[in-house]
């Protein structure tokens, strides 16, 4: 199990790592709705391995057989180096490759929320995001929240992998 979750882990790892960058090259002037379609692909192909990995295991190291709760721990283990390269990449795209990154997207919500609300809800909205813009301007804070959001899909795809690919 180790080897297979290491070999696909590391495919994922690469390809998250990998389609980031490409869609950091294409996507400089794309608006940020786009590119978080872009970020969210990129995620989802990045964890296709562990279908992959689940299917590897179960058909060539254990006889074709594979129980719900094995496959399910191949998948979570291999979510997590996904999870793990988003975080750095997160950390490393907004502290050099774009530090004005947060302020950027925060006045894009900003503008977005001015857009669709107004009075007292708009008011309201603003507060909201006021009060926590601090926490999310934090690059830890950022990287966590990104770590989570891949490990949460990779939740997802390992469960729905591992009930479809589960033989006894």
């Amino acid at each position: 199990m180790k080897k297979t979750v290491t070999r696909y882990g590391i495919y994922s790892f690469i390809t998250i790592v990998v389609l980031f960058s490409i869609g950091l090259y294409i996507g400089k002037e794309l608006d940020y709705s786009t590119r978080e379609i872009i970020g969210y692909t990129t995620i989802v192909v990045s964890l296709s391995f562990i279908w992959l990995g689940i299917k590897h295991y179960r058909d060539k190291i254990s006889d074709g057989k594979v129980s719900f709760g094995k496959a399910l721990s191949i998948g979570l283990l291999i979510s997590l180096f996904a999870s793990v390269a988003f975080a750095v990449i997160n950390a490393v795209y907004v502290e050099v490759i774009d530090p004005n990154f947060t302020a950027d997207y925060y006045n894009y919500h900003v503008a977005e929320i001015k857009s669709n609300l107004s009075g007292a809800e708009l008011e309201e909205a603003l507060e909201k995001m006021e009060s926590q813009k601090e926490l999310f301007s934090s690059t830890t804070v950022g990287s966590l929240v990104m770590f989570l959001t891949v490990f949460v899909i990779g939740f997802i795809i390992s469960l729905i992998s591992s009930l479809i690919l589960q033989r006894k």
